[in-house]
């Protein structure tokens, strides 16, 4: 999974939300991608997120961009207080089209949804966006966890309905276990 979106809009905190359940409302910008992995259970299957968290500044736009392409699903992430991220959701929708593979899973967010007093961006606009782009939708907070739980789970069923396990294992008494990418193992050196 990939998070997207311009700078300051919160994708670290829904990651450190979802990943770990903690909230820093210290700001701190990502320098090129951080991941995490959060194991989670949908419909009898254990699913193994690998979640990358892209810097949104515009000086690692070359670096964040060839991460699209391993993407299973692709969080869209804009600031409802902020309505530039919101009109840049757009442009992250051309990225996705110029280095994603083609039908890759996507899921817009609004994110900081508990700051009412200071939105800018009202639900029924984004939802209006997002079904002009054939995508699915939410508000969330990372701070106080709105809907975080949820914007993963969907992104993961949305990944497994529209992709083939890559390796299941049934056995008797035993969970499912799905990897939704798996990398090959290369012996060769990267240099």
């Amino acid at each position: 999974l990939l998070l997207i979106g311009d700078s300051g809009v919160g994708k670290s905190c829904l990651l450190l939300r979802f990943a770990d359940d903690t909230y820093s409302g210290t700001y701190i910008a990502t320098i090129g991608v951080d991941f995490k992995i959060r194991t989670i259970q949908i419909g009898g299957k254990v699913i193994k997120l690998q979640i990358w968290d892209t810097a949104g500044q515009d000086r690692f736009r070359t670096i964040t961009s060839s991460y699209y392409r391993g993407a299973n699903g692709i969080i869209i992430v804009y600031d409802v207080t902020n309505r530039d991220s919101f009109n840049n959701v757009q442009m992250w929708m051309k990225e996705i089209e110029s280095y994603a593979s083609e039908g890759v899973c996507r899921l817009l967010v609004g994110n900081k949804c508990d700051l009412t007093s200071k939105k800018v961006v009202d639900y029924n606009t984004a939802n209006q966006l997002a079904d002009s782009l054939a995508i699915s939708f939410l508000e969330t907070s990372a701070k106080n966890a709105t809907n975080v739980e949820q914007a993963f789970q969907t992104m993961a069923t949305e990944i497994m309905k529209h992709t083939a396990p890559v390796h299941e294992t049934p056995q008797s008494g035993k969970t499912d276990v799905v990897a939704l990418h798996e990398v090959k193992s290369n012996d060769k050196c990267g240099c």
